[in-house]
């Protein structure tokens, strides 16, 4: 069965009188997890579609490349898209609810954040209400104002990009200590690593970016201390 064919029953449950809590609680495990990830990325996606005003089909390719989306699945996607688009319900509900979701993972909520940067980025612009968006969203899912600078540092051109900060430490850290750090982030990332804990496999690809922003700091900042 493909994802999006799990994501419609998901909705069909709901449509059907199914509390929200309990199709949440069947999409904590894997499998379904993915269901719940995927879901999520999209519902938010929508949502910060309309806070730069408009939906580029460059957006439209980033969805795609996060989650592999087939022709025959592409009505699927369209429709979940639409759905969370159109919804009264503000984009901070939306994100309570999946804070509440992944409330024991805060490392899935931050995979959830690389997704979202990575479709805000798909322009090549990163439009002010975008910024205030995933601001929001970010101290919603309880992420530290250092991390949600670590994100923007990776994704954005022109936001402030030293090493420390995607790293997440200060330049006065002895050097030991940050690579303890950094190789943590590493131990983290890695797919055998995400997979082990169920991650979906939408966010392992997105993961390998982040591996990549990682050990291109480590090895700025270990090269200046030498």
């Amino acid at each position: 069965m493909s994802l999006w064919t799990r994501i419609t029953d998901a909705l069909s449950a709901l449509a059907q009188g199914e509390s929200l809590t309990e199709v949440f609680e069947r999409l904590r495990t894997p499998p379904e997890r993915s269901v719940a990830f995927a879901i999520a990325v999209i519902a938010l996606g929508a949502k910060m579609a309309k806070a730069d005003g408009q939906v580029t089909r460059d957006e439209v390719t980033a969805f795609r490349e996060v989650f592999q989306i087939g022709r025959e699945e592409e009505a699927g996607a369209a429709r979940v898209f639409n759905m969370a688009r159109t919804d009264v319900a503000g984009y901070q509900d939306y994100a309570r609810k999946i804070r509440r979701m992944f409330a024991e993972d805060s490392t899935t909520l931050c995979d959830l954040m690389e997704g979202l940067f990575h479709i805000a980025m798909a322009d090549g612009f990163y439009h002010p209400g975008e910024n205030e968006f995933l601001e929001e969203v970010s101290r919603i899912f309880g992420q530290t104002d250092q991390q949600f600078k670590a994100l923007r540092a990776r994704f954005v051109p022109d936001a402030p990009n030293d090493p420390y900060t995607v790293l997440g430490v200060s330049p006065d850290m002895p050097l030991a200590e940050i690579r303890r750090v950094w190789r943590q982030l590493v131990r983290d990332t890695h797919p055998d690593a995400m997979m082990a804990r169920g991650v979906p496999e939408e966010a392992i690809r997105l993961a390998e970016k982040k591996l990549i922003d990682i050990n291109r700091a480590w090895d700025e900042i270990n090269g200046a201390k030498v």
